[in-house]
């Protein structure tokens, strides 16, 4: 028996076989095209073994699948037709093949081991076992440690690729639900980073109003701030920068003619810092990676400030020779020099010839942004 949506169960050999139990991660075979699903299908067209699938046993004729959930859902979705296999480039699903194909699959044999022992054994083997094909991520592994209601409950909500709001929250949020990256944000924003201890502390909840509720704050916090969506929002430290920035008001038909402004300067390197640059007062310059002056117009301005400074027996740095102290008549070379906007960027200073000049590096330091 195959249902469709991810969390909410998926069952076999008449119901005594829980084939998805709640510490195993989601069905991730029939991602980047489905190659991996249709793999499975082949191999048992061909009479190739899947390898060994582990079941572990939990009562007297209770079994989960401790290790083949993947393999088994591929299986299942075939023969009720969720997905064909590529047949001499026609596709094929499981009721247009031949009668002899489909006896085959359904007939195919499994090499199955039976495994007993404590959650905790339990656990440890799913961990090892599943070193190998694809390997489990981060979230996937804590979901497995901490499986209970908490997990089943936040699985069903941020793991669930039929959930209404993932395209919302992928605006923001990179990643896919099958492999638990919305899941991994939502903990990693209410727990402050710390995703381990607040599954251990909440592992028993039969609610996740709190986990639910702060991931809910900070996309509506953002969205409210930002009007415009743009592809670089995707991925961005919002837990963090809501918690820097969330008590500060913001003009939203501001923040928004800003954020156009600044996505229309060629000179900004850096779309993805545009956000939390707006977010800090517009201060943070590193934020956006302000084109620089290349390499022939450095070299340029460097020869003709230290020729006109040798003429006048004074340094090639500006600021230096309107000083009093040994570096007034001191000729730095280029390595020591630095590309300096005469008007600063972030006051309309462009980034050309006309507007750059070297500077020594400790006075181009000290100059900042002025």
């Amino acid at each position: 028996m195959y249902n469709q949506l991810e969390g909410k169960g998926l069952f076999g050999l008449g119901g005594k076989l829980t084939i998805q139990p709640e510490y195993q991660r989601n069905y991730i075979y029939s991602d980047g095209g489905g190659k991996k699903e249709q793999a499975v299908i082949h191999s048992l067209l061909k009479g190739y073994p899947l390898g060994l699938i582990y079941f572990n046993k939990v009562a007297d004729d209770k079994f989960e699948v401790l290790d083949g959930q993947q393999r088994i859902t591929s299986i299942g979705r075939f023969v009720t037709n969720k997905f064909a296999i590529m047949d001499d480039g026609n596709p094929k699903n499981f009721d247009s093949l031949p009668a002899d194909q489909r006896e085959r699959v359904l007939r195919s044999p499994l090499l199955i081991y039976e495994c007993e022992g404590t959650e905790t054994e339990i656990k440890e083997w799913f961990k090892t076992i599943n070193i190998a094909g694809v390997p489990l991520n981060d979230q996937e592994l804590l979901n497995a440690v901490y499986s209970g209601p908490f997990v089943t409950l936040a699985k069903a909500e941020f793991s669930n690729s039929q959930n209404a709001n993932i395209q919302m929250w992928s605006a923001y949020v990179k990643g896919s639900a099958n492999r638990q990256e919305f899941l991994e944000r939502a903990l990693e924003w209410v727990s402050k980073g710390d995703i381990g201890g607040y599954m251990s502390a909440h592992r028993n909840d039969n609610s996740i109003n709190e986990l639910k509720t702060y991931f809910n704050s900070v996309i509506d916090w953002v969205s409210t701030v930002f009007e415009d969506v743009k592809k670089e929002m995707q991925g961005l430290e919002w837990g963090k920068l809501y918690e820097e920035y969330h008590l500060q008001s913001y003009d939203s038909k501001k923040v928004s003619a800003d954020v156009n402004r600044l996505y229309a300067d060629l000179y900004v390197k850096k779309k993805r810092g545009i956000f939390e640059f707006i977010l800090g007062g517009q201060k943070n310059f590193k934020l956006l990676e302000v084109r620089l002056f290349d390499d022939a117009t450095q070299l340029s301005v460097y020869e003709k400030q230290t020729t006109a400074a040798k003429a006048k027996s004074e340094s090639n740095c500006p600021l230096c020779a309107l000083g009093h102290d040994a570096s007034k008549g001191k000729i730095w070379s280029p390595a020591e020099m630095d590309a300096d906007h005469v008007t600063a960027w972030s006051k309309g200073g462009t980034t050309d010839i006309v507007n750059c000049q070297m500077l020594c590096k400790t006075h181009n330091q000290a100059k900042g942004n002025k």
